[in-house]
């Protein structure tokens, strides 16, 4: 089977092409497209997903990620939603046997890290062990400004002193993320059905 994941910017794709490998089964293909943005992906996604759905073969899923960011969840998801939709196809909030699964990270793609603060600690061993214990970083999908909050935690151990490199930090997180102990809902939720869609297309 094989899998596409269609998210908005590098870093997202950086994670994931490092992140995928180690949890798709042998046998299980993917490959990840990066927009030049949110706005960029929200524009051309229907036309993308129209042109899929003259060929999809029936092993194919395909998994559009975006942030959240300040926008209403509901909305942005109806909005993914109706692209799949106006595409001809089948969607994960209505078909078992679905073709696009439309997931919103919850605030952005920074809350996962502070989800497995393990993994950031073994990317970058000067942070503190005790950040998500502290007041403000304990739910890691309620945090807000999530990657100026993760630059400032970076910097003030020594870290990207000239700005967060997000592609950087996003490939050496990755490497030690252990999705089991992820504390993000939002990455709870991508993983589910990311592992849901093995099986499912080999039905």
């Amino acid at each position: 089977m094989h899998l596409v994941l269609l998210v908005e910017e590098q870093s997202m794709e950086a994670l994931l092409q490092t992140l995928l490998p180690r949890l798709l089964p042998d046998g299980c293909s993917h490959d990840v497209h990066a927009f030049r943005c949110k706005t960029d992906l929200k524009r051309k996604v229907a036309a993308r997903l129209r042109a899929y759905a003259r060929w999809l073969p029936d092993d194919w899923r395909i998994l559009v990620l975006v942030d959240r960011d300040r926008d209403d969840c509901r909305a942005l998801k109806e909005e993914l939603e109706k692209a799949a939709r106006g595409a001809g196809l089948r969607t994960a909030s209505g078909d078992e046997r679905w073709q696009v699964a439309n997931r919103i990270v919850i605030e952005e793609l920074e809350a996962w890290y502070f989800g497995d603060w393990q993994a950031v600690r073994r990317a970058f061993p000067r942070v503190s062990p005790t950040v998500p214990d502290r007041r403000g970083y304990r739910d890691p999908d309620a945090i807000a400004g999530t990657w100026e909050a993760f630059e400032r935690i970076l910097q003030r151990h020594g870290y990207f002193r000239g700005g967060l490199r997000k592609t950087e930090a996003a490939r050496v997180i990755a490497a030690h993320m252990d999705p089991a102990r992820n504390r993000s809902k939002s990455f709870a939720v991508f993983h589910r059905t990311l592992m849901g869609a093995v099986p499912a297309a080999a039905l």
